[in-house]
C-alpha cells in the first residue's frame, strides 16, 4: 500500500488536497501521485476523489461516473465547485 493512499485518510470531510502537497509529503511528484491514485483499487476506503490540481481544478477521475462523480462526493463532503474549480480554502495541508 501507497502511503499517499493512506494519507488521504487522514483528510477531513470538506477539505481536499493537491497533488503537490501529497507529492511533497510523499517525496515523489505530482504526476507519479496521479498515478498513484488512477491504480486505487479501493476508492471508497482510500478517497482519492479529493486530490485536485493546485489551482483547484478537478483533474480526472478513474472512479465510478468519472469527473462527474467527483464532483458529487466533493460537493457531498461540502465542497463547492465554481466553474470547475474548488476555492483554495478548501485545500488540506499535511502538517
Amino acid at each position: 500500500m501507497h502511503p499517499a493512499l493512506l494519507l488521504l485518510k487522514r483528510i477531513p470531510k470538506g477539505k481536499a488536497v493537491s497533488y503537490a502537497e501529497l507529492a511533497k509529503i510523499c517525496k515523489t511528484s505530482p504526476r507519479a501521485i496521479g498515478m498513484i491514485m488512477k491504480c486505487n483499487k479501493e476508492p471508497e476506503k482510500y478517497p482519492c476523489y479529493k486530490v485536485v490540481a493546485g489551482d483547484g481544478g478537478l483533474g480526472g477521475y478513474s472512479g465510478k461516473y468519472g469527473v462527474k462523480g467527483k464532483i458529487r462526493l466533493l460537493e457531498k463532503d461540502g465542497i463547492e465547485i465554481k466553474n470547475g474549480k474548488i476555492d483554495k480554502k478548501y485545500f488540506y495541508k499535511f502538517t
